[in-house]
């Protein structure tokens, strides 16, 4: 089916956090606290456990006062920090400050990579002009990281679900991107990496593809795979 407009989910489809390792070294790092090796790899392991790093594993265990949050933390900005700061503080770190330092360094453009073949496949795109869009649930603009890594020039709109207050798979956020593409759904196409978020797309009419979540270094090409450039009218 030829198309005419691409919307690209963010975290796990374009871009990947850093590692629970590689977040809890830098904010230590930052507020100059030493620990152990024994005690770093037991925090490390406990945060991953407890879901606080936004983009990386979800809590195996929900706190009953952070459940009602966490549905809708990426409604607006100020939930999205009170339910990762909340999860982060169910392990008892060294530094108090660290809670705060751990959030803060999830947003910079340093803690994310892009898939190795997301400019090309964005360049691709554009070249054979198609219409790029940004779907996101997120609860802060994630607009440094494209310009940061090169890729904001390829985007024609930014759709992040803490600016409309309303979280994929709504289909709101993506007839907002449609238009704003100035393309009817059914001659876009949604990629991402959540068959339930992401997939809500389709109640629209959009064609949706999705892509494996996996870290940088595993998927090198799933991009790439879909064949999107090939399907522009």
């Amino acid at each position: 089916m030829p198309i005419k407009g691409v919307l690209f989910d963010f975290s796990g489809t374009l871009f990947r956090i850093e590692s629970v390792r590689s977040w809890l070294a830098g904010a230590l790092a930052e507020r100059g606290v030493r620990v152990t090796d024994a005690d770093f790899e037991r925090y490390a392991t406990e945060l991953e456990a407890a879901g606080a790093l936004p983009g990386g594993p979800s809590p195996r265990r929900m706190p009953e006062e952070l459940a009602e949050g966490w549905a809708h933390r990426d409604e607006n900005a100020e939930l999205h920090r009170a339910v990762y700061t909340g999860l982060a503080r169910q392990v008892a770190l060294p530094d108090p400050g660290l809670y705060d330092v751990l959030y803060e360094r999830h947003l910079s453009p340093d803690a994310w990579r892009p898939y190795p073949d997301a400019a090309q496949v964005l360049e691709g795109l554009r070249e054979a002009g198609a219409g790029i869009g940004v779907v996101s649930n997120i609860g802060w603009d994630l607009r440094p990281v494209f310009r940061a890594h090169g890729l904001d020039p390829y985007v024609d709109a930014y759709v992040l679900s803490f600016e409309h207050g309303v979280q994929k798979p709504d289909a709101r956020l993506f007839h907002t991107a449609c238009t704003l593409l100035g393309q009817h759904p059914t001659d876009v196409v949604m990629v991402g990496d959540d068959r339930v978020a992401d997939g809500g797309a389709a109640a629209l009419g959009c064609e949706v593809r999705f892509v494996q979540h996996a870290p940088v270094d595993e998927r090198p090409d799933g991009l790439r795979e879909l064949g999107l450039t090939a399907m522009v009218a």
